[in-house]
């Protein structure tokens, strides 16, 4: 406790520091725009997903009415010229006037037999489309926007509220599964390439449950986000999720029998979840909690994974742009950890000292106001993605729109170069799937 409370001390100093350097910039001198397009109404952007292929220069990115007026959907943006992204396709539900606030959050893009494809997510508590959880796409024929298919809608007619975030991973059975979150206790595995092949009904795989709290027998059950990574090391494909009471890996290597393996609860601070993600190796984690102050923390795994003990509460050092605000989303490209930071929009920190964890770059892509919207500290950056073949960078801002940046000394990323396996959430889709060519 201690220990916490002198990194938050510290934190609270750096992060007054930073707040009163960036006031006088918008970003480090190693941090380059390449380009930028706006993309309309305040509020409307969530999150994005770019294609890792470099002949497919190609960014998806949702798109909501966090306050009201937005669109509800998902749009397709062009990267050919990186100094110019070009919006290319609109897909927009039907009876936008008739939906209610949120609608497209969370999109991934898979690839299976030689065709693209994308999954749009999308979260509605009321209305025509409340069972809605997502709409798969064949992406094959862009930049054609006539090429772009629609092939299935995803509903969870037991889970009214749709998908929040969903995460695409090519499991080491060589299946393709959708992971979702749905509102209850839950994460949905679904099989893909039974989607894309016309079987929906049966794509339904298994569920991953999320514990009760320890010391709240009977509290409401729930996942926000999550990742999935293959470990080498042990042959286990595992589950991270970030919930309710804190959070939770389970190995999953029997998809359809997930087993919990490791939980972080009793954390001082920390209630519930958000955004949780390993090194590739699997020993260290960053771990967020979506409150106003909150820092992202990071724990060694090692007691837990040595099988000294199944919980872990205490981090070994915590991270912040600045104490005021928080963090959102994040990619891990060992060492460096790049955020999407809401207020503070681009920050990239670098964890070679897990235990001090260093800025090393940033850019805002918001700069206010703070007093807009439905939460004053819940604006810019949204969601941030990087593409490993060449290190470009792009982060979506609620309400400023799409950017694509290059950080100097960052021109891509394999984890093999930093001694680590070279694991991400980029998936290898070239290794042949379980259901083989369409």
């Amino acid at each position: 406790m201690k220990y916490f409370s002198f990194l938050v001390a510290a934190m609270f100093v750096l992060g007054s520091a930073q707040a009163q350097e960036k006031s006088l910039r918008p970003g480090t001198d190693n941090m380059e725009v390449v380009g930028h397009v706006p993309l309309g109404h305040h509020s409307s952007v969530t999150d994005l997903e770019l294609e890792q292929d470099l002949d497919r220069p190609y960014a998806y990115i949702g798109r909501a009415s966090i306050v009201n007026g937005g669109p509800k959907g998902m749009d397709v943006i062009d990267l050919s010229d990186l100094s110019n992204p070009k919006v290319i396709y609109e897909f927009r539900l039907d009876n936008q006037d008739l939906l209610p606030n949120r609608g497209g959050m969370d999109v991934k893009y898979f690839r299976t037999g030689g065709r693209h494809y994308v999954v749009q997510s999308f979260e509605f508590g009321s209305g025509p489309y409340h069972d809605l959880g997502a709409v798969v796409f064949d992406v094959t024929d862009l930049p054609n926007p006539k090429g772009v298919k629609e092939i299935a809608r995803l509903k969870v007619p037991g889970h009214p509220g749709g998908m929040h975030n969903i995460f695409i991973y090519k499991h080491s059975d060589k299946h393709i599964y959708l992971l979702a979150t749905v509102p209850g206790d839950m994460v949905q595995a679904w099989d893909l390439e039974k989607v894309v092949n016309g079987d929906v009904a049966g794509a339904y795989v298994s569920t991953i449950p999320s514990p009760e709290t320890p010391g709240n027998p009977g509290s409401r059950r729930f996942y926000h986000d999550h990742y999935a990574a293959f470990h080498p090391d042990t042959g286990e494909d595992r589950f991270y999720g970030g919930g309710n009471g804190g959070y939770y890996i389970y190995d999953i290597s029997d998809i359809e029998n997930p087993t919990l393996k490791i939980s972080l609860t009793g954390i001082d601070g920390v209630d519930w979840g958000h955004t949780f993600t390993p090194s590739p190796d699997g020993r260290f984690v960053v771990a967020e909690s979506e409150y106003q102050y909150s820092p992202l923390r990071i724990f060694d795994l090692k007691p837990a994974l040595d099988g000294k003990t199944t919980n872990i509460s205490q981090p070994i050092s915590a991270w912040t742009a600045d104490w005021r605000n928080l963090s959102h989303n994040h990619e891990v490209r060992w060492p460096y950890v790049f955020v999407s930071a809401y207020m503070d929009g681009l920050q990239v920190f670098s964890l070679e000292d897990p235990e001090n964890p260093q800025t090393v770059g940033y850019y805002d892509t918001y700069e206010g106001p703070s007093t807009t919207g439905f939460n004053p500290v819940i604006n810019g950056a949204f969601g941030v993605d990087v593409r490993n073949a060449d290190g470009l960078i792009v982060i979506s801002d609620m309400s400023t729109g799409f950017w694509t940046f290059r950080m100097e000394g960052f021109s891509g990323w394999n984890g093999e170069d930093w001694g680590m396996p070279n694991i991400s959430s980029v998936q290898k889709w070239d290794e042949e799937s379980k259901e083989g060519t369409k």
